[in-house]
């Protein structure tokens, strides 16, 4: 079964001071058979507000939040908003600097879609490369054969799509996606209920999905339907190194939550691993090795604790300074 011309779609952005990069995604949505557009204002200081008022489409509305919610309080405040007032059939979120190729949301529509709720798009950057932090991914606690290729040395690839799934026809069956190019219908909603916005950013698509697969909900990765993500936080390649640095507290806070979540009883076996890794990503912050390996204990006990109400200054403060400004988008304060 399709989803068809008749099923109401409702597309999400989260945006925080990147008023060319929104406006470029909102054109872009505004251009496929979409039904609403809501743009959650993350208390933006740019000219963002101005120029989504002058598009002047009846399918835009922007929600302003009193304070930058993050990402992830973004996406749950736009998910209740637009699920409240709109009851959509499906919800599709994005960041403000990611948006669907043209005649994505056309394929969408065509799809045989009977027993899935929810779909993950492929996501390239700009050049066609395949961005990495939208790479869909099983849960290797949960599949054998994933298990195995990460243990004996296969890192990401051992439980993440495979280039190839990007260039096969089919669609795969996945276990977490992002947040990036995400359809989500009225049964995924019903089954998960909406993130957890005191995640602020990172993590909370992982915990999500997880949650909405753990509960039954089938997620699949299809790659006819293509979104483009042109991020600045991390580059296509290279080590993993988080600018500013303060990001690198909410990556691994929250990312302890999830293998938490994932690995069940196993949690407490693995960690010392994890943790291991991770504290050997300090030398590609050269100069800043100590505010990232500070960071890092900071993350780690939060997560332990479930700690989730840091406030950002507190955050930033722990940085002390280093790693300098990137360009903004919603998955920053």
């Amino acid at each position: 079964m399709s989803p068809g011309a008749a099923a109401r779609l409702a597309a999400i952005v989260v945006t925080h001071d990147r008023a060319a990069a929104v406006a470029e995604t909102v054109a872009r949505l505004l251009a496929e058979p979409v039904d609403h557009v809501l743009v959650v204002d993350n208390a933006s200081g740019d000219d963002t507000l101005a120029r989504l008022a002058a598009i002047g489409d009846a399918r835009l509305e922007v929600v302003t939040a009193g304070r930058n919610l993050g990402g992830a309080g973004g996406f749950e405040l736009g998910m209740r908003r637009a699920v409240a007032a709109r009851d959509p059939d499906w919800l599709i979120l994005m960041d403000d600097d990611a948006r669907p190729e043209p005649g994505a949301i056309a394929r969408f529509r065509a799809l045989d879609l009977d027993g899935t709720e929810a779909l993950a798009a492929a996501v390239r950057y700009p050049d066609g490369a395949i961005c990495e932090m939208n790479r869909p991914s099983l849960n290797p606690f949960w599949h054998r054969t994933a298990f195995l290729r990460t243990l004996a040395g296969g890192g990401r690839a051992g439980f993440h799509l495979p280039d190839a799934a990007y260039s096969d026809r089919a669609p795969r069956p996945v276990d977490a996606a992002s947040f990036v190019g995400l359809f989500l219908s009225r049964a995924a909603v019903g089954r998960a209920g909406f993130p957890d916005g005191r995640l602020f950013l990172y993590g909370d698509d992982v915990l999500y999905t997880l949650a909405l697969s753990r509960s039954g909900g089938r997620i699949i990765f299809h790659p006819a339907v293509r979104f483009e993500h042109a991020c600045a936080t991390l580059g296509a390649g290279g080590p993993r190194v988080y600018r500013p640095l303060w990001k690198a507290y909410y990556n691994y806070r929250n990312g302890l939550l999830a293998y938490r979540y994932a690995a069940g009883a196993l949690f407490w076996a693995v960690l010392p691993v994890v943790l291991y890794r991770w504290s050997r990503f300090a030398r590609h912050y050269r100069e800043d090795g100590p505010a990232f390996r500070r960071l890092l204990r900071l993350a780690v006990r939060d997560a332990l604790a479930r700690h989730l109400d840091r406030p950002l200054p507190e955050v930033m403060a722990a940085a002390g300074g280093a790693g300098g400004r990137v360009e903004r988008g919603r998955d920053s304060g």
